[in-house]
């Protein structure tokens, strides 16, 4: 039995164009709302009720303890926390590349201009529980936020039924630089990330992925605070010839279905043979992966293989799509990059599967989802920080330009923006004139 369909561009296209807007729930909203409007009102004890009644934990202490930082380090094996360590180092040194400094143009009269770089003071991130634990989610998020040089990082996440976070969660914040972890989810998470309660504290922006409650969440608090991104169900789209091995193709779509029901997994190739190799490698290793109901929802609901006469049109779909992640499985791909104008992230060749990039190749995880790398970008220390413009003019130089403003002023009919400027001639004749 055929797992993942087989199309050609014209169904693909035709399909596409049957696709209806995104329609957030109603009751979804709803629900998000009254969560925000009772963490804002009711603050530790809204979100110690929600913890119970969402995660079957009942706590007293919304904050991790030294003493369970501790516990964690020492239930987490040794290879683990290694791997962690590694991980962390190439990330870190990849984002160091990103930093970005203050700049300053000294022009003529005494003029001063530039741009002030500093970082965000406070910021959240989120880290999504559940169906399985991302500490690799930690570290991309940590990591070029205390690159940045946020002063305060603090990081919530549901707990367990036990009331504890999974240690190698634990373990990533530590090593990250997280200053400190609440035990909450979900939506509340985000209200009480954005609003402030009596133990977690007010924060300027909050990052990290989550379910629909967390992204309609985070929609609903932006402008309160800033946020990275609306994140949705993740993809990954894979352009190949007929040289590409459709075994690694089917492990790479089949990696990113068992994400979530909903992910999205997409082949584009130039062959039809290879499009039934494919298939039927899709359906082979499904049969054989722990987390197989899920992936076989997002195979069965969203994947396509699409066969195309040529790269080219290959190219068309990819950049309509704008794939959080591209994978090139293709003869001489640098050679096609040029072609690319809009992915999250692309990986080169057939030894560098989308698996490398979510744990050890250094770019960031957190990609735009839902055709919006279209016109963003993966997460990076950029996000956490902030520009001032710099401005000083002399005496002088301002005379120059004094008649300009107050011609453009006037014009706009912000007379009160004229009169700053004239009160300042006014008294610079006084000065010349001794009057």
């Amino acid at each position: 039995m055929t797992i993942m369909r087989i199309i050609d561009e014209q169904q693909f296209w035709k399909e596409r164009n049957q696709q209806q807007a995104l329609d957030w729930d109603s009751l979804i909203d709803q629900i998000v709302l009254e969560i925000i409007q009772d963490v804002t009102r009711r603050g530790d004890e809204a979100l110690r009720e929600m913890t119970k009644k969402f995660d079957g934990a009942d706590l007293q202490e919304l904050a991790v303890t030294q003493q369970e930082f501790e516990e964690a380090r020492s239930l987490l094996p040794d290879d683990v926390y290694a791997s962690l360590e590694k991980a962390k180092q190439r990330i870190e040194a990849f984002h160091s590349e990103q930093k970005e400094r203050s700049w300053f143009i000294q022009q003529e009269d005494g003029v001063l201009l530039g741009q002030m770089v500093t970082p965000i003071e406070r910021v959240g991130i989120y880290i999504p529980g559940g169906k399985a634990a991302y500490p690799s989610t930690v570290l991309m998020n940590a990591i070029p936020a205390k690159l940045a040089g946020v002063h305060h990082l603090a990081m919530t996440t549901p707990p367990r039924p036990d009331g504890k976070v999974e240690p190698a969660v634990l373990a990533a914040a530590e090593i990250a630089g997280v200053d400190a972890i609440y035990k909450v989810g979900g939506a509340q998470a985000i209200a009480a990330l954005a609003y402030g309660t009596e133990t977690v504290k007010k924060v300027a922006k909050i990052t990290g992925p989550g379910n629909s409650y967390v992204a309609r969440a985070k929609k609903w608090v932006f402008g309160d605070v800033a946020i990275d991104m609306i994140a949705g169900p993740s993809e990954l789209c894979i352009v190949a010839d007929h040289a590409a091995n459709p075994v690694f193709a089917a492990a790479d779509l089949l990696a990113q279905a068992e994400h979530d029901e909903r992910a999205a997994v997409l082949c584009v190739t130039t062959s039809h043979s290879f499009a039934e190799r494919l298939s039927t490698q899709v359906a082979e290793l499904l049969r054989q992966m722990e987390r197989g109901e899920i992936a076989k929802q997002s195979i069965e609901g969203q994947g396509r293989i699409i066969v195309v006469d040529t790269l080219s049109d290959a190219w068309e779909i990819v950049n309509h799509v704008a794939p959080e992640h591209l994978q090139m499985l293709v003869e001489n791909p640098m050679e096609q990059l040029s072609a690319i104008r809009n992915a999250g992230a692309i990986f080169i060749g057939p030894y560098s599967p989308e698996a490398l990039g979510d744990y050890m190749a250094g770019p960031n995880h957190t990609l735009p989802t839902n055709g919006t790398a279209a016109f963003s970008s993966p997460l990076g220390v950029y996000d956490f920080m902030k520009k001032s413009s710099l401005i000083r003019f002399t005496e002088k130089a301002l005379d120059v330009v004094a008649e300009d403003i107050i011609r453009l002023a006037e014009i706009e009919g912000l007379t009160g923006h004229a009169q700053s400027i004239r009160v300042r001639e006014g008294a610079a004749n006084a000065k010349r004139t001794g009057i």
